[in-house]
């Protein structure tokens, strides 16, 4: 229990450091300041600065809310689009499912990591191709969670009932699907936010990411791959910034579906 507390902890750090790491930051974190680059953190520079003088703990407050920030509104986006599929899936028929399913098993057939690559590359550097790569790349597993409970529930008495009273399929999802997806879709989206996190640290450290000035964990691992020998710690901290974030949450997603099948278990 202790050890779960820790990992909720972690995790309510890792939002309010989104929500609020600009406020917190000593310095401008876009500021050039040559006289004081790669200086070693103490004094006035907490964790020291980077090979233009701009001080690292500012970056990576600033980082934290590009980092998470996006990660948040690309799973939750994911979340949205996959639902939405699944449902339609469910409740639609066996054309309607068909199509959805073949659609699903497409974009699974490509490495979600690669295909995010490509994608970002062929529309071109900015934080909206981000945004938009990683969203296409990442709803598929919501699909595939929301269809396989809605079929599940789709005989049951209420929703038969309510089909009959002339519900429309908008009210019925609404009403009767929702309610029994939302413990096991929120298990889901705690994983794929972690690999949001991933794939947008990734995609910036490659160069498609949310580009120069504004700081993001990615790119400024980006930034410091050039003075890795003679300044490790310009790429430690943001890259220790991402693993924690991750497996904060990858942990927090764990105890919460070992809650919830604790729950399910007394009932």
């Amino acid at each position: 229990m202790g050890a779960m507390r820790s990992v909720y902890v972690l995790v309510t750090v890792c939002a309010l450091l989104a929500i609020f790491g600009p406020m917190l930051a000593p310095h401008d974190p876009t500021a050039i300041n040559i006289p004081n680059r790669l200086r070693p953190p103490g004094g006035e520079w907490l964790l020291g600065t980077d090979a233009l003088g701009r001080d690292i703990l500012s970056r990576l407050l600033h980082g934290a809310r590009w980092s998470l920030g996006l990660a948040f509104v690309v799973s939750l986006l994911g979340l949205i689009i996959g639902t939405t599929i699944g449902l339609i899936a469910a409740q639609g028929g066996r054309v309607a499912d068909w199509i959805a399913m073949r659609a699903t098993d497409t974009f699974l057939a490509f490495p979600e990591l690669i295909a995010a690559v490509v994608i970002a590359g062929v529309l071109g550097a900015s934080t909206g191709s981000l945004i938009f790569a990683l969203t296409v790349t990442g709803w598929m597993r919501y699909a595939r969670v929301a269809r396989g409970i809605g079929l599940s529930i789709s005989n049951r008495g209420y929703v038969v009932q309510a089909q009959l009273a002339g519900l429309s399929p908008l009210a019925i999802a609404r009403w009767h699907y929702l309610p029994s997806l939302l413990p096991s879709l929120t298990v889901v989206w705690t994983g794929m936010l972690a690999r949001a996190i991933l794939g947008i640290s990734t995609l910036g450290f490659l160069g498609f990411g949310v580009q120069p000035p504004m700081p993001e964990w990615g790119t400024m691992l980006l930034d410091a791959r050039i003075h890795m020998r003679s300044t490790p710690l310009q790429m430690i901290w943001p890259g220790l910034c991402v693993v924690v974030s991750v497996l904060a949450i990858n942990l927090a997603g764990d105890a919460l579906r070992d809650a919830l099948a604790e729950q399910d278990a007394k009932t």
